[in-house]
């Protein structure tokens, strides 16, 4: 039977609670004090933690990091006297719940059933065969420098757990695979990865391809809708651009990741669901919390693991690699018979690529395309300028297409993912940006 340690110093309450905690087929053991719960944890593993705050030898909080190592466990923290920096910071330090007393019996189910999950997650993931991650992780996340050396460990550790993870990286620099390689490498495979970017969402859609709608809820709403949480139960859910979501959405989200519990947009039904969260963005996502565009306690909701992707320009040698894997695929899809040449490695190797690994393998792909069997730097349809060369960019063998992407991927970097600030410097709507945004990942 899986273990739940409470940890309080009222005899009352911690009967009470035990009694609750019985009935969901948990053991509850009882501890009064930091100290106690120290040798409970040392002593043997347990599968949730009920936390009091406040404890007469110190913070409950200093119990979270402990149970977070080998075996782990899911916390909740329990206080009659809730804060919002209590609560911020315990979710910062990896709680899984922020319970104020008296305990409510839903929110204690929820709690006690993602714990037995994450439980069941453990045990399976010790049955896994340690597969080197180069052969399991492919494509964009290839690579031996040591960032992504540090990529591919946390996607590892995380993956087989149910934890919510903040993905942060520039644009192009493969989020989206880290979702899914996330949700490949976990118990969830066999359940949907659903994927919706906020950024490119018009706002008042957001909330109804979040949580769906019902007939009639809105007009348009011509039948009913299910939302991305509902097609990704049992599965993942990976919300792209989350910096982009309107402040009003993020509250309803935070509220709806708290309680797994939502209501469609227009209905008054409550639906659980059982979904994991990864989110991404491209902006600095604590300079977002500052400067009001990410509200800092979904900030700190998101972010019980970070994983962030480093620029292709960071990565070293990682550009070869990846130009003659991107080089071998696309021929063998092609159905042809490509290769670099020796003149074009050290050109690949200089230029500061400010679309990342997309900008490398769209340029490699035409280059498959249209360029001879020995592909020349000379030959490919981009500017190759060295980035620590002159500010001048020669555009001769380029087409207008490849000028305007490269000139839009150029000044969304300038301005940190800022699309309604490079849409007005380019002079194009910000529609216009978006749709050319979605294009250049569809390609």
């Amino acid at each position: 039977m899986l273990k739940a340690l409470i940890v309080d110093d009222d005899p009352s309450f911690v009967e009470g609670l035990a009694g609750r905690v019985a009935a969901h087929g948990f053991e509850p053991i009882a501890a009064r004090s930091l100290g106690d719960a120290r040798t409970v944890i040392e002593a043997q593993p347990v599968a949730a933690a009920l936390i009091d705050l406040e404890l007469p030898d110190g913070s409950g909080l200093d119990l979270v990091a402990p149970l977070q190592t080998a075996p782990a466990a899911d916390v909740a923290i329990v206080t009659a006297n809730s804060t919002v920096e209590s609560a911020v910071l315990s979710f910062r330090l990896g709680a899984l719940d922020y319970l104020t007393k008296p305990v409510d019996a839903e929110r204690l189910k929820s709690f006690l059933s993602q714990a037995r999950r994450s439980a069941e997650t453990r045990r399976r993931a010790t049955a896994l065969p340690r597969i080197p991650a180069p052969f399991r992780l492919q494509g964009q996340l290839l690579g031996n420098s040591a960032p992504m050396l540090v990529v591919r460990e946390l996607i590892e550790r995380a993956a087989p757990t149910d934890a919510t993870v903040l993905v942060t990286g520039e644009t192009g620099t493969g989020k989206e695979l880290v979702a899914q390689a996330l949700h490949a490498l976990s118990r969830r495979a066999d359940k949907p990865l659903v994927s919706l970017n906020c950024g490119a969402l018009a706002p008042n859609l957001i909330e109804s391809e979040l949580f769906g709608h019902e007939k009639g809820s809105f007009t348009g709403a011509d039948r009913r809708r299910i939302g991305g949480f509902e097609r990704a139960d049992g599965g993942t859910l990976f919300l792209d651009e989350i910096a982009e979501m309107p402040l009003e959405i993020q509250v309803k989200l935070l509220r709806v990741l708290e309680s797994r519990t939502l209501n469609r947009v227009g209905g008054d039904q409550t639906i659980s669901f059982d979904v994991r969260m990864i989110a991404a963005t491209n902006r600095d996502p604590q300079q977002a919390v500052r400067e009001g565009r990410l509200r800092e306690d979904l900030f700190y909701r998101l972010m019980v693991v970070g994983i962030e992707l480093p620029a292709l320009r960071e990565r070293g040698d990682d550009v070869l690699l990846l130009a003659q894997h991107f080089v071998e695929e696309l021929s063998a899809h092609y159905g042809m018979t490509k290769h670099l040449s020796r003149a074009a490695l050290p050109q690949l190797a200089s230029y500061d690529w400010p679309g990342n690994v997309r900008e490398l393998r769209n340029m490699i792909e035409r280059a498959v395309v249209v360029g001879p069997d020995e592909i020349d730097f000379k030959l490919i349809p981009v500017a190759l300028v060295p980035a620590t060369g002159s500010a001048e960019t020669t555009f001769v063998g380029s087409t207008i297409a490849d000028v305007e992407h490269r000139l839009i991927l150029a000044t969304l970097s300038a301005f940190h993912g800022n699309k309604p600030k490079a849409a007005r410097t380019l002079g194009i709507s910000l529609k216009t940006l978006y749709n050319r945004i979605n294009a250049y990942r569809d390609h």
